[in-house]
């Protein structure tokens, strides 16, 4: 049995709380199990120089892991410099890009903060998830306001980890399963089951093909999980 006591392909309690930022155009505080990721998307006006005169727009992200997100104190500088959260703010912004039309609003940039409140595991995937509905709020704050003729937005994208756990099959992992997983892999996923990424670790020995499949399969039913909670948290 699992540490948590749930089924194999079954998610933690996943919640996703919209508008707790008053001044951000959009946000949302992604809780999966007791890890707790608050996304926030700020508009501005300007693009990165790569891009100026070009019509388009940008969607970047950013982040980080408040001190005590675990249980004991992380730096707050070094853990904004360390090449994990370089990685991990990257992946955010691909993911999110994947579904974005950048030609549908403006030469704006939107960032997207994700810090990381609590760990318990998977906090990049909960990132993506939350991230997403902040996103598209920010974009219907400036569909509100007149700035563009429609959501710029061509389908959902969500993340979860999967991984082989006592060399079984096991969906969304926590920390206690994720620190003593024989392999894990977080994959992002949009609504319609199309793969934006997979990262696949084996801790150990290599894992088959087969097992990898199992894993895909885990991933798509909790990522189609995921979709619906967004789509409620957004009311869609």
């Amino acid at each position: 049995m699992r540490p948590s006591g749930r089924a194999n392909d079954q998610l933690r309690a996943v919640t996703l709380e919209t508008d707790v930022s008053k001044y951000a155009e959009g946000s949302c505080l992604a809780k999966f199990g007791d890890t707790h990721v608050l996304c926030t998307a700020s508009v501005e006006d300007s693009v990165p120089p790569f891009l100026r005169n070009s019509g388009e727009g940008w969607v970047t992200a950013e982040y980080g892991m408040l001190p005590r997100a675990t249980d004991t104190r992380n730096d707050r500088g070094r853990t904004m410099r360390s090449g994990r959260t370089q990685e991990i703010q990257r992946l955010i912004g691909r993911s999110l890009r994947a579904v974005t039309d950048m030609k549908g609003f403006g030469e704006r940039q939107i960032r997207i903060d994700c810090d990381v409140m609590q760990a318990d595991g998977g906090t990049r995937t909960a990132a993506i998830t939350g991230g997403f509905v902040a996103l598209h709020l920010a974009f219907q704050h400036l569909h509100k306001i007149g700035a563009v003729k429609s959501i710029p937005i061509s389908g959902q994208v969500a993340a979860i980890s999967c991984g082989l756990w006592s060399d079984t099959a096991v969906l969304d992992l926590d920390y206690a399963e994720d620190s003593t997983a024989q392999a894990d892999a977080n994959f992002v996923l949009t609504d319609t089951g199309a793969i934006v990424e997979v990262q696949g670790t084996a801790e150990g020995e290599p894992f088959s093909r087969e097992a990898f499949g199992e894993l895909l399969d885990l991933a798509g039913k909790g990522i189609a999980e995921l979709c619906d909670t967004q789509r409620a948290a957004l009311g869609l």
